[in-house]
């Protein structure tokens, strides 16, 4: 199964990338450049829209939909950290999981995604929640 996982996480990171991008947003790693890593980075330069896209993805999320993240002090940190992750395992980062400081240029990052499915729901549910 894990092959599957990683594979839906991937593409779930590269159909964020380009969505974003479209929108205007500078992501890293770009939809057509080789990547490395699970983590896609969103950088929304505007803190709301920063919290907006991490509300939507727990928003989208299978667990804890109706639950609503704030930023808060988190111990080892000097910005206020905002974190969403609907996961089935606490502390899952290949399940759909989205975090950033809140500090310029407020940058989220992305991963995860059990299936693309459930990962291209998630990010449509981000961006709606953030345009909204």
């Amino acid at each position: 199964m894990a092959p599957s996982v990683v594979a839906s996480s991937l593409k779930t990171a590269v159909f964020a990338s380009r969505l974003l991008e479209k929108l205007g947003y500078k992501v890293s790693p770009r939809y057509n450049e080789k990547r490395t890593d699970i983590v896609q980075t969103i950088e929304f330069n505007d803190p709301e829209k920063l919290i907006k896209f991490c509300q939507g993805i727990q928003k989208g999320s299978a667990i804890d939909s109706t639950s609503v993240p704030e930023p808060w002090d988190m111990p080892g940190y000097n910005d206020k950290i905002i974190m969403a992750s609907g996961s089935f395992t606490q502390g899952s980062s290949i399940e759909l999981s989205c975090d950033g400081p809140i500090r310029a240029p407020y940058i989220a990052f992305l991963q995860g995604g059990l299936t693309y499915e459930y990962g291209k729901l998630g990010v449509l549910t981000a961006v709606e929640n953030m345009q909204n």
